[in-house]
């Protein structure tokens, strides 16, 4: 640049060299604004603020599309508002975005199998895991894991269940779906072992206790399983897993 500054005669080439400097300045500066907008959204979304959320994310789309964080935070608002064709599209804008992003893939493949498009999500989750870019591929082995429980086929989920483990021996997502599986499959005494040692780790909530009251029922430990049904109806008393111990308790012995 300061060669060209010396010479009077290169003035009008050192004008066309800094007009598209300063384009391009203008374009980072738009990327840096729509990513933190983006990144703000994101957060809107965990807070439950859609309504910020909308209004972060359509900044951010107009500032610079072509950012993959700007595509995933319109994903998952989208995802959240229930419009489940915006949400597919932005996600896949972000993953042409990304290049291959183990991290969006994980999203996207998680969001396809809660949508019903499991073969796919799970292909996607396993190339999420394999890729040498993942630092954490145990989170998409659990996610596959579901994914394949979900299509009906339990001896795929707890191969996957167990490569996450292998990854990472207290991947909690892992060690509750093995413990509910083993149950599932009548394998109370393995599924004991593996809620143990999520407990072990993991806060207890309702969805622990109601594992583990149908666990000891399952060994014929009634005592133990009746301590759990107390803490459940004293800790949690509107959820879900309340309702279900309920009809549990008022079902035919």
């Amino acid at each position: 640049m300061k060669r060209l500054a010396v010479a009077a005669a290169l003035a009008l080439l050192l004008a066309a060299v800094a007009a598209p400097a300063q384009q391009q300045g203008n374009q980072v500066d738009r990327r840096k604004a729509a990513e933190a907008n983006a990144q703000l959204a994101l957060a809107y979304i965990q807070q439950d603020d859609l309504t910020s959320a909308r209004e972060k994310v359509e900044k951010a789309l107009e500032q610079d599309p072509h950012t993959a964080i700007t595509q995933v935070a319109a994903a998952f608002l989208y995802d959240r508002l229930g419009d489940d064709k915006k949400a597919k599209s932005h996600f896949e804008e972000a993953l042409k975005l990304s290049r291959d992003d183990p991290n969006i893939m994980n999203s996207y493949a998680s969001f396809l199998c809660l949508k019903g498009e499991r073969k796919l999500g799970e292909e996607l989750l396993l190339k999420s895991a394999a890729s040498p870019l993942n630092r954490s591929p145990e989170i998409a082995y659990a996610n596959a894991g579901r994914c394949a429980r979900a299509d009906g086929r339990p001896k795929e989920a707890e191969k996957y269940f167990r490569q996450a483990l292998n990854y990472k021996a207290n991947q909690l997502d892992a060690l509750f779906e093995m413990a509910d599986l083993e149950h599932e499959l009548g394998n109370d005494l393995q599924a004991r072992g593996f809620l143990e040692r999520y407990a072990a780790t993991a806060p207890i909530s309702a969805a622990t206790l109601w594992l583990a009251y149908r666990i000891e029922r399952g060994l014929g430990d009634n005592r133990q399983a009746a301590i759990y049904a107390e803490r459940l109806k004293k800790d949690y008393p509107m959820s879900p897993e309340m309702s279900a111990l309920l009809e549990a308790e008022r079902a035919p012995k």
